[in-house]
């Protein structure tokens, strides 16, 4: 779970820098979030097959 709460921070930094005009810092937390997201749901799945 650890990896998911990850994930949401990153996406909520991210909103809040884009809200604020930080676009850079708003682009490398969504690209963050969206790898942690990735990486949780093969795990997921992974852990579900064994």
């Amino acid at each position: 779970m650890a990896i998911l709460e990850l994930a949401i921070g990153f996406f909520v930094l991210a909103i809040i820098a884009g809200v604020l005009g930080a676009r850079g810092v708003a682009g490398l937390s969504m690209e963050v979030a969206k790898w942690l997201i990735i990486v949780f749901v093969i795990l997921a799945i992974v852990s579900l097959l064994f």
